[in-house]
């Protein structure tokens, strides 16, 4: 017990009166920022590539989108979301003479990445709709694009609401790998306050701690939503 205070004692010397604190807000926010944001993203793209891919394929554009679609789904589903991070940061961008913070980078390829899965998400949840849906709303004078947006899409939100809490969880714990492109998240801010203490297991702990509270927050909010749902539901 005795060694464990004094791992205890190295940690707060280095969180607190070090100001290691302050890295691990900074770690904190980043990684909210990259979970929240990435998510907001793949929501937009995913919606996009299932409505194309849902879309009747009697003509020539229809197919071509969908083909494109298939192929971004097929590649950030099948390569590993650190190969992405990597290889948008160290080889695409510098060809394409961006330059880009590491933040911002990793924002931009966990959205792309979350929009490959929630696209299957969506489309699932659009096909669990009632077609008869649709078809009363093209019996209302609406077009093909205003009934899926205000008709369908709603209720497939509904349907997959759940399964975009899973996203989001998946996404806080995929964070911890932005170190390999230099972003500062939590990982980072831990593993200072560990090399500075030369102890790493209160830092670690502790790391994986917050990391449960961030999830059981996101699972806490997704289930007040589908209570809320629910509720609106029964009203009407």
């Amino acid at each position: 017990m005795g060694n464990f205070d004094k791992k205890l004692e190295k940690f707060w010397s280095v969180f607190y009166e070090h100001q290691g604190y302050t890295k691990v807000i900074t770690g904190l926010e980043n990684t909210l920022i990259i979970a929240v944001v990435g998510l907001a993203i793949g929501i937009i793209i995913g919606t996009l590539i299932a409505i194309i891919r849902v879309l009747p394929k009697y003509r020539m554009l229809p197919r071509i989108l969908n083909g494109f679609c298939t192929f971004y789904v097929g590649l950030f589903r099948g390569t590993p979301i650190v190969v992405q991070l990597l290889v948008t940061y160290y080889v695409a961008l510098p060809l394409l003479g961006i330059n880009m913070p590491a933040l911002n980078v990793c924002v931009l390829v966990f959205g792309l990445n979350s929009g490959a899965y929630v696209s299957e998400i969506m489309r699932g949840g659009i096909l669990s709709v009632d077609p008869g849906q649709m078809e009363a709303g093209r019996a209302l004078g609406l077009s093909y694009r205003v009934a899926m947006m205000k008709i369908v899409v709603p209720q497939a939100v509904k349907n997959i609401l759940p399964t975009l809490g899973n996203e989001f969880i998946a996404l806080i714990k995929e964070t911890s790998v932005v170190s390999f492109v230099g972003a500062a998240d939590l990982y980072v801010a831990f593993n200072y306050i560990g090399s500075n203490s030369y102890e790493f297991m209160v830092p670690y702990l502790v790391m994986a701690l917050i990391y449960i509270v961030l999830v059981a927050i996101a699972a806490l909010l997704v289930k007040l939503m589908e209570r809320s749902l629910r509720k609106s539901d029964r009203r009407n």
